[in-house]
């Protein structure tokens, strides 16, 4: 299940987002409780980190208290998951993902979005207005990877420690993206324009730790910042 409404939608109209987030999650665990699915995957995501999280490394057991209505919901299902698996015995499995990119998709409304908008920008006209500051670090994966752990974690008969998992890839800032971008398009240029997302970005992880993911199931990452950049550009036909 992967519908959501994301981290800044969701600030403007709270009620519509939980009733979404969470709802849509209640019809999918009962569907599994009376065994129409046998294996559900929930996404979660670093969201459910709060400001009183550790920004380094964030572990996977940790003080968790978002101070979002998208992280709120995140954690509220997490638990509902756990409660549907140890109550009625579902197979549920989740992973909490970093922002994620991709050029087959236009951004959605998340505080990681820029990430995205700035290869559209860069192409089109070789400048982008940033909305987070410019030594704004979060934690980021190219959709590929996303992909390819979605079906890691979902292929084992059974999983020993966690029903969601911290999965991390690379870390940037916008700056350190910037400037990846404008060795490949050198006329590049970035200013910086920070809104309410940056308030939200400074409650979220720098960096993950995603070591029981790589334990338990054999998560690895396969593409980095560099990489990255060269996928984005050539899928958005600019000839580098």
């Amino acid at each position: 299940m992967m519908v959501a409404i994301l981290s800044v939608i969701a600030e403007q109209n709270p009620l519509k987002a939980w009733e979404l987030n969470m709802n849509s999650l209640f019809n999918i665990l009962e569907l599994a409780k009376s065994g129409y699915i046998k294996r559900l995957f929930w996404p979660s995501s670093i969201a459910v980190f709060g400001p009183d999280t550790p920004k380094e490394m964030t572990p996977q057991d940790t003080v968790i208290k978002p101070s979002t209505v998208y992280g709120i919901s995140k954690l509220a299902g997490e638990n509902w998951c756990s409660y549907y698996s140890n109550k009625y015995g579902v197979d549920v499995r989740s992973i909490r993902y970093p922002g994620l990119i991709s050029y087959k998709t236009t951004p959605g409304g998340g505080t990681t979005d820029y990430a995205v908008e700035i290869f559209y920008e860069a192409i089109k006209r070789k400048s982008y207005n940033c909305f987070l500051e410019k030594d704004t670090v979060l934690p980021m994966m190219y959709m590929d990877d996303a992909i390819n752990a979605t079906i890691g974690i979902m292929q084992p008969e059974s999983l020993p420690s966690y029903i969601s998992y911290n999965l991390g890839a690379f870390s940037f800032s916008p700056h350190e993206l910037a400037e990846a971008i404008k060795n490949k398009i050198p006329e590049f240029t970035i200013s910086y324009n920070p809104d309410a997302r940056q308030e939200i970005a400074r409650t979220w992880p720098q960096s993950i730790d995603d070591s029981m993911a790589r334990n338990d199931w054999g998560w690895e990452p396969t593409v980095g910042l560099e990489e990255m950049v060269d996928v984005m550009l050539q899928g958005l036909h600019y000839n580098i």
